[in-house]
């Protein structure tokens, strides 16, 4: 997982929070760990005076999307991407 900070122009320029690459082995799944994992994020997106987080889930995995649900992220936006290679 990789949290980055970064100001932004909605809410007066404070903070959001970017989580990138969760991976969590397929043998730990189910186990707690995940949920862990974001604690720690979350902690840590609040230390620094993150006012959001935010994630982007692939629409092929559904399980994904409902843990992050389960988290307590709602799905908001419709994200979208060009590749460029």
């Amino acid at each position: 997982m990789c949290l980055q900070s970064h100001s932004y122009l909605t809410h007066r320029g404070s903070w959001r929070g970017l989580i990138e690459g969760v991976r969590i082995d397929n043998r730990f799944r189910s186990r707690g760990f995940g949920k862990m994992l974001f604690e720690w994020a979350m902690m840590r997106a609040r230390e620094r005076n993150c006012r959001m987080v935010q994630l982007t889930t692939d629409k092929l995995r559904p399980r994904a999307k409902q843990f992050y649900e389960s988290l307590g992220f709602i799905a908001s936006h419709e994200g979208m991407k060009l590749q460029l290679s």
